[in-house]
């Protein structure tokens, strides 16, 4: 796995930053990364608590990448996340409420790590090539869908495929990984996250943010591919190789179908999606 884990990671588990036993429970669990909150999990009390331990936790051993969801950096908490964050060692940093693409560069600046910005308002969605390209830090975007939609004002999650798709879009313009999805916030509806899931992976996205380690073996299986995907991906290669030596590239393999560069891209990306044991290529 990478050193930041995007791009290849599955799950994002949520742990509050103020239960190290918890952030020691996932760190030892199924998620394929784990992401310390000082935010939306932490209350106002538990803020000091939470943020004075992120420095034993990144200290201490992990087998898969760690990262911290800080507060607004602009907000009552921010300046104090910065200043601890500046010295942990965290594999990166998730930035809340990114608008504003010179305060992410100056953040970028101040910290150090990777930044994955959450984009949770109508002028972050509107800027998010340039928060994408704000600083070469950036590492990742993503959508924060229960705050945009309350900025938006709309009950429908329909009503946010057009941002979801932006920054997508966004994301690949500026070289960054595809996209995590947001949290699914309704636990008992493992089957709704299921199919968002997997509608999300057909739509550009690569993993998911997770709030209960219930999600996860359920958010893996939406990111995986299928023995089907897997078998049809090696047989396009394959027969690349053939068409490689013919000097063809572009073609129709056995089955018929139309091979071009673009499709050879495709099948890779099916095969980056495969579980660790069968990722070999032909």
């Amino acid at each position: 796995m990478s050193t930041t884990g995007l791009g290849v990671a599955r799950s994002w588990l949520y742990a509050p930053g103020h239960r190290p036993d918890l952030v020691a429970k996932a760190l030892a669990g199924d998620a394929e990364a784990v992401v310390v909150d000082l935010e939306d999990a932490v209350g106002p009390d538990a803020k000091d608590a939470a943020r004075a331990a992120v420095p034993d936790l990144a200290a201490g051993p992990r087998s898969r990448p760690l990262w911290v969801r800080m507060n607004a950096p602009d907000g009552r908490w921010g300046p104090a996340d910065t200043a601890v964050l500046a010295g942990a060692a965290v594999d990166g940093v998730r930035v809340p409420k990114a608008a504003d693409p010179d305060a992410v560069a100056r953040l970028a600046d101040r910290l150090g790590h990777p930044l994955h910005l959450l984009v949770e308002s109508a002028l972050g969605v509107e800027r998010a090539f340039a928060l994408a390209t704000a600083h070469p830090l950036v590492a990742a975007v993503s959508l924060g869908e229960a705050d945009l939609a309350a900025d938006l004002r709309v009950a429908d999650r329909a009503a946010l495929e057009w941002a979801r798709q932006r920054v997508v879009v966004a994301s690949r313009a500026a070289g960054l990984p595809s996209p995590l999805a947001p949290v699914w916030t309704d636990l008992p509806d493992l089957d709704g996250l299921a199919a968002d899931s997997r509608t999300a992976r057909a739509r550009g996205f690569w993993g998911r943010s997770v709030i209960h380690p219930r999600q996860v073996p359920v958010v893996h299986d939406a990111f995986t591919a299928t023995p089907d995907e897997l078998a049809r991906a090696r047989g396009l290669l394959a027969s690349l190789e053939s068409a490689g030596a013919r000097g063809e590239t572009a073609y129709r393999d056995a089955d018929g179908r139309f091979v071009d560069p673009a499709v050879v891209a495709g099948a890779r990306t099916v095969l980056d999606r495969a579980r660790p044991e069968s990722r070999e290529t032909p």
